[in-house]
């Protein structure tokens, strides 16, 4: 029989520990289908960071293919993604494990041959350095094609284009450059008889969100492109997502937001004029941060799996390419990507708010389940499950007449209530990007909170993706200000609820995330502190530092550097520190070259100078997102820990 104590919010035990959530958790992405065997990438903060490839068998079995001296990842655009394909039971992948001594990681593409040990393709040493993504095989070419990053010794930023890699033959392991002339490349895809290729570009300023151009091009003998490549859709402010050809090569399709939505579009294999296949207020698309994304896959030469958000939670459905029919399939998730299919089964990443990330095999023909793999097997446990906070859609009253969205956590646990007319605390969290979303997927790292009687608000702001077009651009010149004004709205509105104590509200966030938690605290005075992991204060600082895929996202969030300097240093808390007087924790990475630690540092000093309470973690080794099992502890830990002491005034309940 479960004894219910009553306690205070804020001051309930709870068995999501920090050191639960480390030992059991890891990262899952990029499921892949390979014949009839199933592979996927997971992450490991126990084995610093490291990401291993794994594969399920047909008959069942699943083993670790990565020797442990590789560490499956790539540093294309910083953000990565697609570091690895596999073709024929063989694996392409680049590999980033540091070498002896803390010498810098190779960064070659290497094969992976069944039962072999991975051989290098691509030379190393020398001036130029190349780094690989997004890669396909051509089999019957031999050759690696994919996304290739070219640094050269100061030169300032590197090269991208669309690269080749012969697998044999006398200039095996040379790069030949496929497509170049524009700021990046992304989605190189290979029609099933070798003919075309299609990929995706774009140029500065534009982030892909924002606007990119699909081509397609006739592929020689050899596969270089045999005339100049064709302009398919996409452009004149349009953003194209994920070009996939069908098994027979008759269409290539696509999403395009040119109705204000990523829809799906179909254009014949020549390259034709675009048709809609599904017009529908929904969203077929994702923000390309990282390489390697798959919201559909074709599942018979006419028939599509598709993966789409609907009033900001995921769905599945089987979609008819001709005619547009939807087939919606019941599932307990809200949460899908990284979808694969073939004419039989699907495989995909799944979850759902109190189910944490899974790889989850679906017969098509009978709608059998089966889940290979959980993030963490903390949610099988009945005695825990209890203490899991659902996820709640909340639309909010925010500045100009608008609503923004978000999703309410609120404080759970089977073992204790609250004292009648008690007021839970609040954490308001920010997701980064800023052009991301809120995941409902399970996030023990919110149930660590909402455990112990705080809610939890994971806003998604104008600007946030999974809205449509027209939610997303109203970030255009006004980050710093439509986030801020949306984060507080939210807690204002929770407030007004009586679901959150508005004396105790802070606001966190990792990398923008973490810009909108101290903007709010310097431009605002409702939260009463807040916490900044690896975030922006100083926005100029950002445009003058930043590596290349970001260097010119700031044209579109505050405007053109240096034109508009003063609005930059307007819209930055380094320089308004003098308004900030809530307590405020900063976490940091050392090797994080998203934001340097110069910025939070210069952050940091300004207001101890002015005796600020404040807290610094800064973690050897990391990068912009923490991946080191004990970093990630400590930095839960540590921020419950000043939030106990300076906010909540609570009991430090680990």
């Amino acid at each position: 029989m479960t004894v219910i104590r009553t306690a205070p919010y804020g001051f309930w035990r709870s068995p999501i520990t920090s050191d639960l959530i480390v030992a059991q958790s890891i990262g899952l992405s990029e499921v892949r289908l390979d014949g009839d065997s199933i592979w996927w990438l997971e992450g490991r903060p126990q084995e610093g960071g490291r990401s291993v490839l794994m594969r399920r068998g047909p008959d069942g079995s699943v083993a670790e293919i990565s020797p442990p001296a590789m560490n499956v990842r790539t540093r294309v655009h910083e953000y990565g993604g697609g570091a690895w394909t596999v073709a024929d039971g063989t694996v392409y992948f680049t590999n980033d494990q540091p070498g002896p001594a803390g010498a810098p990681p190779d960064r070659r593409l290497y094969r992976q041959a069944p039962g072999a040990e991975p051989a290098p393709v691509t030379a190393t040493g020398g001036e130029v350095e190349w780094r690989f993504a997004d890669g396909l095989v051509d089999l019957r070419r031999r050759l690696w094609i994919g996304v290739g990053e070219r640094h050269r010794p100061g030169q300032g930023h590197p090269d991208n284009m669309i690269v080749a890699v012969p697998l044999q033959g006398e200039d095996a392991g040379s790069v030949r450059i496929l497509a170049q002339g524009h700021d990046f490349f992304a989605s190189p895809r290979l029609s099933p008889d070798g003919g075309r290729l299609a990929w995706l570009a774009w140029d500065h300023p534009h982030m892909p969100w924002v606007e990119t151009t699909l081509f397609v091009a006739e592929l020689d003998a050899a596969g270089a492109p045999a005339e100049a490549p064709r302009v398919v859709a996409g452009g004149s402010g349009e953003s194209v997502f994920q070009p996939e050809w069908s098994p027979d090569g008759q269409w290539l399709v696509f999403a395009d937001d040119r109705s204000g939505w990523w829809n799906l579009y179909r254009c014949d294999g020549s390259g034709g004029p675009a048709e809609p296949v599904l017009p529908l207020a929904a969203e077929f698309g994702q923000p390309q941060w990282v390489f390697g994304l798959s919201a559909y896959a074709f599942s018979g030469p006419g028939r599509l799996l598709c993966s789409y958000i609907e009033g900001g939670l995921g769905k599945l459905a089987l979609v008819e390419l001709m005619t547009g029919a939807l087939t919606p399939i019941d599932l307990p998730y809200t949460d899908i990507s990284s979808v694969r299919a073939n004419e039989r089964i699907a495989v995909f990443r799944a979850g759902s708010p109190r189910d944490p990330a899974q790889i989850v095999r679906l017969d098509l023909a009978t709608g059998r389940r089966e889940v290979l793999k959980r993030a963490t097997k903390i949610g099988e446990d009945p005695a825990l499950r209890g203490f899991f906070a659902p996820a709640q859609p909340v639309e909010f009253p925010t500045a100009g007449g608008r609503t923004a969205h978000g999703l309410y956590y609120p404080p759970t646990s089977p073992d204790h209530a609250a004292p009648s007319g008690d007021v839970p605390p609040l954490v308001v969290k920010i997701h980064g990007g800023p052009t991301s979303a809120a995941s409902s997927t399970l996030n023990l790292g919110i149930q660590y909170w909402t455990s112990r009687g705080i809610a939890v608000l994971d806003v998604n702001y104008g600007g946030s993706t999974g809205y449509g077009r027209a939610y997303r651009d109203r970030l255009n010149l006004a980050w710093g200000v439509v986030d801020v004004e949306d984060a507080v709205a939210g807690a204002k509105y929770l407030a007004s609820q009586g679901l959150a104590d508005a004396a105790r509200s802070v606001i966190t966030g990792g990398s923008a995330g973490g810009y909108t938690a101290l903007a709010a605290l310097a431009f605002d005075d409702y939260f009463a502190g807040g916490a900044s992991h690896f975030g922006v204060s100083d926005a100029a600082a950002l445009a003058r530092d930043t590596h290349k895929f970001e260097s010119r996202y700031l044209d579109w969030l505050i405007g053109p550097y240096p034109a508009e300097a003063e609005r930059y240093r307007e819209r930055s808390p380094l320089f308004h520190a003098d308004r900030l007087s809530k307590p405020v924790i900063f976490f940091q990475g050392d090797e994080d070259e998203v934001v340097p630690p110069n910025q939070t540092e210069a952050m940091v000093d300004a207001l101890r100078a002015k005796g600020q309470p404040v807290g610094y973690v800064l973690f050897a080794g990391e990068q912009h997102g923490f991946r080191k099992a004990a970093n990630i502890q400590r930095a839960l830990d540590g921020e419950l820990a000043f939030y106990a002491v300076e906010i909540f005034k609570t009991g430090l309940a680990f």
